[in-house]
């Protein structure tokens, strides 16, 4: 008697319209709770959310890097999960570019000059990425392995390795972390422009974005990863090699998560640990669904889930609540958002009962 059956796509400014009322709502509601259990005054809330983003330049400055960072590792995920490759390991494929950028930092360093080891760092990092996703692309191209499952393994024995190099070039020893890398130096740290060491990672982030639209959009090897995740065998009928589209599209998404683990390690934080990556792996996993893997999208909800991770710490700060109180606001937004796109894809049918026993 009730089914679920897909829409019509929807034209976009009606489908904009309904996410932005949703969100006005989810705002509602959060600080009906707000206040419910604070006793706060949800507009101030609000008003100190909005300061832990845009509060001074500064902020505004690791908000935009801390945005490009988390797009960086979706524009990685999308490629696979166009072609319905459902690539988890993004979190492992940044740790394995990290780790490969930190190896050439610390043992090229005092070899090569500064220009020279960041190039040698970037294709590193690339190769080490593309290598981590390689591996199970192979499998489910020639063996047929859940895809899912391989790539979630992925991430622990990458977390592994990166933990077994921590304690090799701990500094100092006895200490469990490596520190700054090169701090004296600066061997293997990108270069700042325009005195803003932000600045860079966004404008490198950005040129990506646009490429990747380029590459899923208007290519060849664009349009053949859509025909192998909308079908196979269609795929195959008219002469597509699945199997080399399926590891040549992972390598590719596992390369651009080796970039976001140079980024991180020769441009954010200068150091390596096995939580460089802070769970944007599987943040950008959302980041990608909301966007329905369009990247110009992801640039929107990338921002929102930064924004509003750092509103969340700022509301935790500012009024002494606990620090999951601003993270349940988060799921509450986030949980309305969810909700909207499933609803604005697909359409709840009732029948009577007539009409159900008819179509038995």
């Amino acid at each position: 008697m009730i089914h679920v059956a897909k829409r019509k796509e929807m034209p976009l400014a009606q489908s904009l319209g309904i996410r932005v009322g949703v969100i006005a709502l989810a705002l509602v509601v959060c600080g009906v709770i707000t206040a419910f259990v604070t006793g706060l005054n949800p507009i101030d809330v609000y008003g100190t959310m909005f300061q832990g983003s845009f509060g001074s330049p500064r902020k505004v400055w690791i908000l935009l890097q801390e945005v490009a960072l988390l797009l960086c590792v979706s524009l990685a995920l999308t490629p696979a999960f166009r072609m319905k490759f459902w690539n988890l390991g993004g979190e492992g494929q940044v740790l394995a570019g990290g780790l490969a950028s930190a190896a050439c930092m610390i043992l090229l360093g005092d070899s090569l000059p500064g220009a020279v080891l960041i190039l040698v760092m970037l294709v590193a990092s690339l190769a080490a990425g593309a290598l981590w996703a390689a591996i199970p692309a192979f499998f489910k191209a020639v063996f047929n392995t859940n895809e899912t499952l391989f790539t979630l393994m992925m991430n622990y024995v990458a977390t592994q390795l990166v933990a077994y190099f921590v304690i090799v070039w701990e500094n100092p020893k006895g200490s469990g972390t490596i520190g700054v890398i090169n701090q004296s130096s600066e061997a293997g740290w990108l270069p700042v422009i325009g005195g803003n060491k932000y600045l860079l990672i966004v404008i490198l982030v950005a040129l990506l974005t646009a490429g990747m639209y380029v590459y899923l959009n208007y290519s060849k090897q664009g349009y053949e990863l859509s025909v192998v995740g909308e079908s196979p065998s269609t795929a195959r009928y008219v002469g597509i090699k699945v199997d080399k589209v399926i590891v040549r599209t992972l390598i590719i998404s596992g390369a651009v998560c080796g970039f976001a683990g140079m980024l991180l390690v020769g441009g954010s934080a200068h150091t390596l640990s096995t939580s460089i990556a802070a769970g944007r792996g599987f943040t950008a996993v959302m980041v990608a669904w909301l966007a329905k893997f369009n990247p110009a999208i992801m640039v929107g909800s990338s921002f929102l889930l930064e924004f509003m991770g750092y509103g969340a710490g700022e509301i935790a700060t500012t009024y002494g609540l606990n620090a999951s109180f601003g993270d349940i606001l988060t799921g509450i937004i986030l949980f309305f958002i969810i909700g909207t796109e499933f609803f604005i894809t697909y359409r709840v049918v009732f029948q009577k009962k007539e009409e159900a026993a008819s179509n038995v």
